[in-house]
């Protein structure tokens, strides 16, 4: 007889850990997690000291913990970013969320320190953005580290299991199973059948084409997001030290006067790192910071948003089709000085060198990004960078590296109602691969509500 569940949830990034925790403080019966990736104990990545390889199942994007696991592990205590969530929920509720789930990452060993400017600072920074013809969205952030991140969503793991929940890794979910309109469980790669009168779907970015094939296969409706394309910058510390010091993260956004478009700061990193993530066939380059290691050095992302309209209905493959271009001509990750990149010449070993910055990443091929991104993106990235060094004077000098490429794929959002519930009864699509959230905060409050819809379905 197949296995028998109240609930299951599928993948175990913040959005379907949340679930599973809410599940349990209401009672909710018994429940599975079933997540592809490793064990957090268990996930590698070579990456980290030679280059991406290509493994079968990527630990940066997968595994207990999901793509945050080994992230800068910021919570961005505001709901101005970090997803579309307040789509779904009025503000009050979105803040009394984001409260909430910023209480369950202290409860598990999450640093009780918040960085944020204090209003005075906030008030002047925010003016000399302005005078640059920026907005500066000053944010509360709590930062857990990339190295302490992992030992947080350890212990919500061990937390789950001493209460009864079935946590499964290296177990990856084939579909989604229907009947008459209601959900009745899901059925395992391997052939095995789980059942359940409710389905959580929490694959995160890397299961999102995942989910959006399911999506289409039960006739649930799917809105495409944008996708933002852009560089991850480089610099001396010192640069952005007036921002960082009292911000930690700048949200810098600009609209370009060349085209329009939105260009915005993401993933700001003091004293941090770049990294790699792989999407299936493509590597992209990203950032982290940790604790209690420091480097000399500042990185952070620009990305241009892409927005698409009729007829065009695939931005992931668009995306996917740039990062692979850098890939071909990088062999992974390409870095170039921004000196170089407006003079309109790729950048050698020689002429990274004498960049003061030492890359952090120097399996990166230095190149030529212009080979690489779309003429409209490249001219919004250099004004970009161009206008930052009012505010930051020294970022548009020859001592900043630019990697390239970065994507984000926000998914296709599945359509959902307030209480994360898809048309299909019993099935609920949550956190940054139903394409709703973009930030640790908003995905795990996203897990709150669909489970607190469970319960209360259960109750009534």
């Amino acid at each position: 007889m197949p296995d028998r569940f109240d609930t299951i949830v599928i993948g175990a990034g913040p959005a379907g850990i949340f679930a599973a925790l809410e599940l349990t403080r209401l009672g909710a019966g018994r429940i599975a997690v079933v997540e592809k990736g490793h064990a957090i104990a268990k996930r590698r990545c070579p990456a980290r000291q030679t280059a991406c390889v290509g493994c079968r199942t990527c630990d940066i994007m997968t595994g207990w913990g999901g793509a945050g696991a080994f992230s800068d592990g910021k919570l961005t205590l505001t709901s101005d970013v970090g997803g579309w969530l307040g789509d779904y929920v009025e503000k009050p509720e979105l803040d009394a969320l984001l409260e909430y789930s910023d209480e369950l990452w202290l409860e598990f060993g999450a640093t009780t320190d918040v960085h944020g400017p204090d209003p005075e600072t906030a008030a002047a920074l925010e003016r000399e953005a302005t005078l640059a013809g920026m907005k500066l969205v000053p944010m509360r952030i709590r930062h857990l580290g990339t190295d302490r991140s992992p030992e947080v969503l350890e212990a919500m793991r061990v937390h789950l299991e001493s209460v009864g929940v079935d946590v499964r890794t290296e177990t990856a979910a084939r579909r989604i199973l229907v009947e008459d309109g209601r959900v009745t469980g899901v059925e395992l790669d391997g052939g095995e059948v789980l059942e359940a009168d409710s389905v959580v779907a929490a694959p995160g970015r890397e299961g999102a084409d995942w989910l959006a094939e399911q999506a289409h296969a039960l006739g649930l409706g799917l809105t495409n997001n944008a996708v933002d394309i852009g560089v991850r910058v480089e610099c001396p510390a010192p640069v952005m030290e007036r921002l960082t010091s009292a911000l930690y993260e700048a949200k810098l956004i600009y609209h370009t006067r060349s085209f329009g478009d939105t260009v915005r700061t993401f993933c700001m990193n003091p004293y941090g790192e770049v990294s790699t993530e792989s999407y299936g066939d493509v590597v992209t380059v990203n950032g982290h910071s940790y604790a209690e290691h420091k480097t000399e050095y500042t990185n952070f992302a620009v990305l241009v948003s892409q927005r698409f309209t009729e007829p065009f209905k695939d931005p992931i493959t668009y995306g996917r089709s740039i990062a692979r271009l850098a890939n071909l001509l990088g062999d992974g990750i390409l870095v170039q000085r921004f000196s170089d990149l407006k003079d309109g010449r790729r950048s050698t070993p020689d002429r990274i060198a004498q960049s003061i910055v030492e890359p952090t990443m120097p399996q990166a091929t230095p190149g030529d990004l212009s080979a690489v991104l779309p003429y409209r993106i490249m001219t919004d990235l250099i004004e970009f960078i161009e206008r930052l060094d009012v505010l930051a004077p020294g970022i548009a000098g020859p001592n900043t590296l630019m990697y390239g490429v970065e994507v984000k794929f926000y998914s296709s959002r599945v359509a959902v109602d307030s209480n994360m519930s898809t048309r299909i009864e019993g099935l609920y699509a949550i956190g940054d691969g139903a394409g709703i959230t973009r930030g640790l905060l908003q995905s795990g409050a996203s897990g709150v509500v669909a489970a607190r819809a469970i319960a209360g379905s259960r109750d009534a």
